[in-house]
């Protein structure tokens, strides 16, 4: 029997619940509030008449990367108009704009921000926030800090979703692609980076800090899916990008110290970025008999890899990753 949604309680993928006499199956797993019920949440909740959750879907890794692609059962337009009616609330002038998304949160204007507020502008982020996810060392923070972080963190979100999305309907549009994953369930086509002990390492990329996109590992192994490193320390998160696509495409650049990006020989598959800007690029570097995740830079003098709970620093024999 379908459960009705309640206010405090966490939804996780495969949920479905009734409220005010509708079905709605979970979008972005959270933990609910009182002023996010599932008729006002389009970006949390999709109305479904399916009754009963699927536990199948929910165990099962997603199928991605596959040539010939499944049918996608709602066009992306209409998901986009409902996400749309949710963060204007009705009025279009309250949906952050992509200029906006790429705009720090203290260079909008105190009248605009109130609009974003009203209008939604930071509910995926503050979903998220609320469901646990790590995105700052410091917690003790002023209001308008916490807004500043809700709102990179809903934006790279809100990117994420819509280039998985893009992924899922299309197929991959290159030799490797980033989408957004959740969890231990880990896609049949994400990039192999090697073994350690029994399991697997694959490479993630995950928010943290104001603008900042790090790079990580991940496998079905850890606690919570995905681990990235940042100033010298090991974070744990459930919701994060991994690198999916086709070794076919791609191959391992040697290199080290400094990343120069000029002397690769190829295009170097995109990373991230850290705090300031600066871009990061994969790599892969030999620790404890395995080779593991981790970033490199034109400002690093060596590769950087999440291990042991610090960041790792690896000075020899360091791989870029580049497409062909």
């Amino acid at each position: 029997m379908t459960r009705h949604w309640e206010p405090g309680t966490q939804y996780n993928f495969g949920d479905v619940v009734e409220y005010q006499g509708q079905h709605y199956k979970i979008i972005q797993p959270h933990r609910s509030q009182a002023d996010w019920a599932p008729n006002v949440t389009p970006a949390l909740w999709g109305a479904t008449d399916d009754c009963q959750p699927s536990h199948q879907e929910h165990h099962q890794p997603p199928n991605y990367g596959q040539q010939q692609q499944q049918p996608y059962q709602q066009p992306q337009q209409h998901q986009d108009e409902k996400h749309h009616d949710y963060q204007s609330g009705g009025n279009q002038q309250n949906q952050p704009t992509k200029e906006e998304r790429e705009t720090h949160w203290y260079d909008i204007d105190d009248h605009r921000k109130k609009q974003l507020e009203v209008g939604g502008g930071l509910l995926a982020g503050a979903a998220l926030l609320a469901g646990g996810y790590k995105a700052f060392k410091d917690h003790d923070k002023k209001e308008e800090e916490k807004k500043a972080q809700t709102w990179a963190l809903n934006n790279w979100l809100t990117e994420a979703e819509q280039r998985t999305e893009r992924y899922k309907r299309e197929g991959p549009q290159g030799p490797a692609t980033w989408i957004l994953n959740h969890g231990k369930d880990i896609p049949r086509n994400a990039i192999v980076i090697g073994p350690e002990k029994h399991w697997t390492l694959y490479v993630c990329r995950a928010y943290y800090e104001v603008r900042s996109l790090e790079i990580g590992k991940a496998s079905d192994a850890f606690e919570k899916g995905g681990v990235i490193g940042y100033d010298n320390d090991e974070i744990s998160l459930d919701t994060y990008e991994i690198l999916v696509g086709d070794m076919r495409g791609l191959r391992w650049v040697d290199a080290s110290g400094r990343l120069d990006v000029n002397r690769l020989g190829a295009r170097p598959v995109e990373g991230g970025r850290e705090a300031d800007g600066k871009p990061i690029y994969i790599a892969k570097a030999p620790h404890k008999d395995a080779e593991h995740p981790g970033k490199v830079g034109p400002h690093l003098d060596c590769a950087l890899i999440p291990y042991g709970g610090k960041e790792k620093r690896i000075e020899v024999s360091l791989t870029g990753f580049a497409s062909t």
